[in-house]
């Protein structure tokens, strides 16, 4: 069976606090920088209740100086170790 990964949310989210906090970001900074209304799309993201879309993956990773790879924390395919 091929093993399908999955994407950590909350250590992704993790991932993204970090990053920002390295690049000596505010999380108004990044609204601003996005031009979100509000913030919550950011904390959602931090918080790992949702994710960046691709294109804004794109951003962080430009802003941050990775990869996107470097952002997205993936896991094993869980029903592996389910059936195991």
């Amino acid at each position: 069976m091929l093993a399908i990964p999955a994407i950590d949310m909350v250590a992704t989210g993790k991932n993204i606090s970090l990053m920002r906090q390295r690049a000596g970001l505010s999380v108004k900074d990044l609204q601003d920088i996005f031009g979100f209304a509000t913030p919550q799309a950011i904390y959602k993201w931090q918080h790992g209740t949702a994710l960046p879309t691709v294109d804004n993956l794109v951003v962080l990773a430009m802003i941050f100086e990775v990869s996107m790879d470097d952002i997205i924390v993936v896991v094993d395919d869980v029903r592996s170790q389910k059936s195991a």
